[in-house]
This record gives C-alpha cells, structure tokens and sequence, in this order.
C-alpha cells in the first residue's frame, strides 16, 4: 500500500472510508457500491451452488461438490443442535444467510489500494469501498430481515392473540388480578426491551468487527507508507493481521448465522 504524496495519513484513510454514494446526502441517499458489491457476491455464491447441484451425482463427488456436502452437512448439523420446530425452511435460511455474509466478509481481504486504482481507472470512480458488511446499513438490513421472520413465525406458530398475549403476559404473568395494571406495562417494557436488543446486537457485532478490521488493514497501509522502517513493520503486520482475519471473516459469518437460528427458534418457543 502507498500513500499518494498529497495525502495525509488521516486524508488517505478518510478517502478509503467514503462510499461511492448517489442522492441527495439525506435518508433516500444509496450507497451504490455496497448494493452492487452485495448484488454480485450473492449471485457468485449461490450461483456457484446451484451450478454444484446440477452437476451433483450419487457416486464418488467431485472436489467441488464433496465441499459443498461438507459445508451443507456442518450447517444442517448446527441447526438440529438449535432447533428443534417443525419448519423445514430453518436450515436453508441458516445456509443463504452464512455463505452470503460469508461472502460479503471475504470482499475485505481484496487490497484496498489495488483495488481503488482499478476502480479509478477503469470506471473512473474515485470512492469505491469493497465490505459491504463495513457499512452498518447491510448489517441492519440482514438483522432487521431475520427479526422480521422472527415476528413472523412467532404469529404462525402463536397465532396473532397468541404473540399479542404473550407480549401483554411474559415474562411476569398477569396473576393474581389486582397486579396486572402493574404487570402489563412491565412486561411490555421487558418484551420492547428484548425486541430492540435482538436487531441492535445482531447488527452492530458484525459491523463492528468489519469495519474494526477495515480500518486496521488501512492504518497498517498508512505505516507502511511512513518510512523504510515504517515499510518493513507495515510489511509484516499486515501479513499477520491478514492471517489472523481469515478467522474473523469465518467467524462472524458463522455467529451471524448461528444468532439466526437462534432468534428464529426463540420466535417459535412459548413461554
């Protein structure tokens, strides 16, 4: 990585942290590279599944297709461990979710300079960010998604009464009569409570290592660009670091994942 000669440390950072935005910079404003860069990873990724299983075969697999086994296998296993409802569509949510925040993870791994100079060049864009899940607006987005299921499962399995009740009733109860104009607002409040953590944790865990680990990879960029020194330790951090964030692409996406399971078998459960 290089600092280009007119640039502080703090401007070639802030640059790598601006997004290639369209609108008029209040709420409607699209951040268009991280729609884009979700929009192809997910194609690549579920396209390359469905590509394995139409050439999938009952007899010895193929490389390919005894890797796709093997993850499909360890996902479908984390769900029994989880989950234990009737819905059959919990594994496959578990399956779309994991790879596709996987994917969106592994975009940080792609040199930011490398790839800001192909940007520039090539589509003459000047602001071009490579994680989508280093923007807090994918990470809402897929936690809000997974609480929207969550809501509704829990109205499929309760009923609309059944989750309205539940809302009203847990987790104090509503006994003994004289104490339910104290007990109903309490519960309410622990429910809203929970409610709101669900989506705000989900989110924010996630966005907060990538975007942790975005900024790390850039200031070891800007050290590199300091001095001869600087160029060495930059050199030999980085590779470290990179080492070390393999486990946290993999790791994220398998707790986002594991956390889905979670609130959605939570949603299913009766107090």
């Amino acid at each position: 990585m290089t600092v280009a000669s007119e640039q502080t440390a703090s401007e070639y950072i802030q640059h790598h942290l601006t997004f290639f935005q369209r609108g008029d910079g209040g709420f409607w404003t699209v951040n268009v590279d991280t729609l884009v860069v979700t929009i192809v990873a997910g194609l690549v990724t579920f396209g390359f599944m469905w590509l394995m299983t139409r050439k999938s075969t009952v007899g010895v697999p193929s490389k390919k297709q005894a890797l796709v086994e093997l993850a499909l296998e360890f996902i479908d296993n984390q769900v029994k461990d989880i989950y234990q409802g009737p819905t059959k569509l919990i594994a496959p949510i578990a399956l779309t979710t994991g790879f596709l925040v996987l994917m969106l993870n592994a975009m940080d791994w792609l040199p930011v300079d490398i790839m800001a100079g192909f940007y520039r060049n090539v589509f003459h864009i000047d602001h071009w960010r490579n994680t989508p899940t280093a923007d807090v607006n994918t990470t809402f987005a897929l936690a809000l998604s997974v609480f929207a299921l969550s809501i509704f499962y829990a109205i499929q399995f309760k009923g609309l009464g059944g989750w309205l009740h539940e809302l009203i009733s847990a987790p104090f109860g509503m006994k003994p009569w004289w104490a339910a104009i104290l007990l109903i607002p309490a519960n309410l409040a622990f429910q809203l409570v929970e409610y709101v953590s669900k989506p705000l944790s989900h989110s924010l865990r996630l966005f907060g290592n990538m975007y942790a680990g975005e900024i790390i990879f850039l200031l070891l960029g800007a050290l590199a660009a300091s001095s001869i020194v600087g160029a060495f330790a930059g050199a030999v951090l980085h590779f470290f670091w990179a080492v070390f964030h393999v486990l946290i692409v993999v790791l994220q996406a398998y707790i986002f994942m594991v956390l889905t399971v979670v609130y959605l078998s939570m949603a299913q459960e009766h107090h």
